[in-house]
C-alpha cells in the first residue's frame, strides 16, 4: 500500500482566501472557484451551506461570493478528477492505496490554531480511470456514473482527465483537521508552508508543501502506519 498527498480546496493564489478553521479543530471545506463558465455547476459560496450550517460565502470576500465552486474532491461519491501533470501521479495508484487531501485553512475567530496546510479528508481507492484509454461510448457510461465530478460537469472535452474513485465507506471528509505544516520565510522574507517537524518524523515527509506539485508520496510501512492513526483508520 502506498498514500499520495495532495493539496486541494481555496487558496490566495486562486480565490486569494483559504477556507476557515475553528476552534474545536473542525473546519469547512470550501472548493476553488470553477473556471469553466459552462460548467453545470450551480452551486456558488452564497447559495450553498458548510457544514457549520452557514453559507460558505461567510468565509469569504464579497467579490466572489457568486463564484461557482469546482467541488473536487467530492465527498459524495468520492471522486476526484486532474488532467494535468498531476496525471501521471494518479495513474500509479492502485486498489487500496490512499489519496489523502490536504488544505489552507486559516482560524476564523479564534487563536487555537495557526494558519497552515492541514489534512482533511481521504479516499481508499477503488479504481482510477484513464479517460484517454476509453471510447466515446465509454466515456458518456461515466458521466452517468459520477454525475458529481466537477471535470464531469465541464463543458471541456475529457482529454487527459484521470478520475480516482473512492471505496463508499472507507473514504472520509474529516470531522477534525490536522496540522502538518509550518511556517518557514525564504531569503527576501516571503512566508511559505513546509513539513513541520513532527509530521517529518510521523510521515517521513519534508520541505515545502506549499504547492499541490509535486504531490507526495508515503511508501514505507510506519509512515502509513502513522498516517493511518491520523486518519483514524480502522
Amino acid at each position: 500500500m502506498k498514500a499520495l498527498l495532495l493539496r486541494v480546496g481555496i487558496d490566495k493564489g486562486t480565490d486569494g482566501v483559504l477556507g476557515p478553521i475553528f476552534q474545536s479543530g473542525s473546519f469547512e471545506y470550501i472548493p476553488i472557484s470553477e473556471g469553466d463558465s459552462k460548467s453545470k455547476e450551480d452551486r456558488t459560496y452564497r447559495n450553498t451551506p458548510g457544514r457549520s450550517g452557514k453559507l460558505l460565502s461567510t468565509y469569504l470576500p464579497k467579490k466572489i461570493e457568486n463564484r461557482a465552486m469546482h467541488f473536487d474532491p467530492e465527498f459524495e461519491t468520492f471522486t476526484y478528477g486532474d488532467p494535468t501533470s498531476k496525471r501521471n501521479y494518479l495513474l500509479k495508484l492502485k486498489e487500496g492505496d490512499l489519496l489523502v487531501f490536504y488544505a489552507g485553512l486559516t482560524p476564523f475567530q479564534n487563536k487555537n490554531h495557526n494558519e497552515g496546510l492541514y489534512i482533511i479528508g481521504y479516499f481508499t481507492v477503488v479504481k482510477v480511470i484513464d479517460f484517454n484509454q476509453l471510447t466515446r461510448k465509454e466515456i458518456e457510461k461515466f458521466r452517468h456514473l459520477y454525475p458529481n465530478n466537477a471535470h464531469l460537469k465541464r463543458s471541456y472535452d475529457t482529454e487527459d482527465l484521470v478520475i480516482v474513485v473512492g471505496h463508499k465507506s472507507r473514504s472520509k471528509l474529516l470531522e477534525i483537521a490536522t496540522c502538518i505544516s509550518q511556517m518557514k520565510y525564504n531569503r527576501i522574507g516571503k512566508p511559505y508552508q513546509v513539513v513541520s517537524k513532527e509530521m517529518e518524523l510521523l510521515l517521513g515527509l519534508h520541505g515545502s508543501i506549499q504547492r499541490s506539485i509535486p504531490p507526495r508520496l508515503i511508501m514505507n510501512e510506519n509512515n502509513l502506519k502513522n498516517l493511518g492513526q491520523i486518519l483514524a483508520l480502522a
